[in-house]
């Protein structure tokens, strides 16, 4: 998937390695538009990331949208709309009640009356000047926007999908695999050098997906808790688990990645200050699972209390990692592309490198 080679340097009596290291517009531009938005997509492609990530979700009607949660109060406008005050509901979701609508209770004609607003407005307020303006994309959609847009640029723009509440949606008869597989069929990207990466915090739907495409998969984690399909089967099994050497080498039978929190890679103290890396990466790159962190955004509130975004990117790329989820794309290939520079593999401002194959 990858079409960016950094050089990032090795222990210092050692050469210098050169290693690839994807960008993922974390929801696209999220940091800059709506997330889940064409418009925050189309955008991080211009900022250059390689990977767009949409969040999956089934409609009524078995269609798979974009949105961060299956409640979409707080991603669109529906609760200002009166013909739809009904659909309020409160549900329980993977053992959690949350109050409000949800896309299983929508049509995707009803869906496409809304419209997305920004989901942090305190945080990102400029981000609000956009509110009203966009539909909910579904993945077909997205999926054909990588495609064009590969054409376009010339290089290869992938999709890194995550199944959002595997288990809960195949609960109520709206299972997210058999669509996003068929999606992929028509688009002939089932194969192991497919541009896409399919997501998860869950283990079963992961596993299932392995016997169906042969695309790379990413088994993410939490620096807390446990999958939730592994608890809810009786699997005492926790995150934590997965992350010892035993689980990664199970986790790499069926996944490609390892997707954790950017603090199982640099952990904070109590200030909130980040130090030395943690031996994830080279334990995980041992076990033959390549990493991508989530989520690097530049707003204060988020970062380390002792770096800018720039230094806590530059701290995870000398950590190892091959790709970082980031909200603001453009600051991630930056930074890349200065590791590279470091090393005298690429001229600041030269232009990125170009990949003309399309999956």
């Amino acid at each position: 998937m990858s079409i960016r080679e950094v050089a990032v340097p090795g222990p210092a009596v050692a050469a210098p390695s050169v290693r690839r290291v994807d960008v993922f517009a974390h929801r696209g531009a999220s940091g800059y538009r709506p997330e889940h938005t064409i418009e925050s997509y189309r955008l991080a492609i211009e900022l250059g990331a390689d990977i767009i990530e949409p969040d999956l979700v089934s409609t009524r009607d078995h269609v798979l949208v974009a949105r961060h949660e299956n409640e979409i109060s707080g991603t669109t406008d529906v609760a200002d709309r009166p013909e739809f005050a009904d659909r309020h509901a409160t549900k329980v979701v993977d053992d959690r009640e949350v109050t409000g609508w949800f896309t299983e209770d929508f049509s995707l004609a009803e869906l496409r009356t809304l419209r997305a607003r920004e989901r942090l407005p305190q945080v990102r307020p400029g981000n609000t000047l956009y509110d009203g303006l966009y539909q909910v994309p579904t993945f077909d959609e997205i999926v054909d926007l990588a495609r064009s847009e590969s054409f376009r640029t010339g290089r290869m723009i992938s999709v890194a999908p995550e199944t959002k509440h595997p288990s809960y949606f195949a609960s109520i008869g709206l299972e997210l695999t058999g669509p996003l597989v068929a999606t992929l069929q028509r688009v002939g990207w089932t194969h192991r050098q497919a541009p896409v990466a399919i997501q998860s915090f869950e283990v079963g739907n992961l596993r299932d997906l392995a016997t169906r495409v042969r695309v790379p998969l990413v088994q993410l984690t939490s620096a807390s808790g446990a999958p939730y399909d592994l608890a809810a089967s009786g699997d005492r099994r926790t995150y934590a688990d997965l992350l010892s050497p035993s689980g990664l080498r199970e986790i790499a039978t069926y996944a490609t990645w390892l997707g954790p929190e950017k603090s199982q890679v640099l952990p904070r103290d109590a200030a909130g200050a980040i130090g030395a890396p943690s031996t994830l990466v080279p334990q995980a790159h041992a076990a033959g699972l390549k990493v991508v962190v989530y989520t690097v955004r530049a707003e204060p509130q988020f970062l380390p209390t002792n770096t800018d975004v720039r230094g806590e990117l530059d701290a995870l790329i000398a950590a190892g990692v091959d790709g970082v989820f980031a909200d603001q794309p453009d600051l991630a290939v930056a930074s890349a592309e200065r590791a590279r520079a470091e090393l005298g593999l690429l001229t600041l401002g030269a232009g990125r490198p170009r990949d003309l194959r399309v999956g």
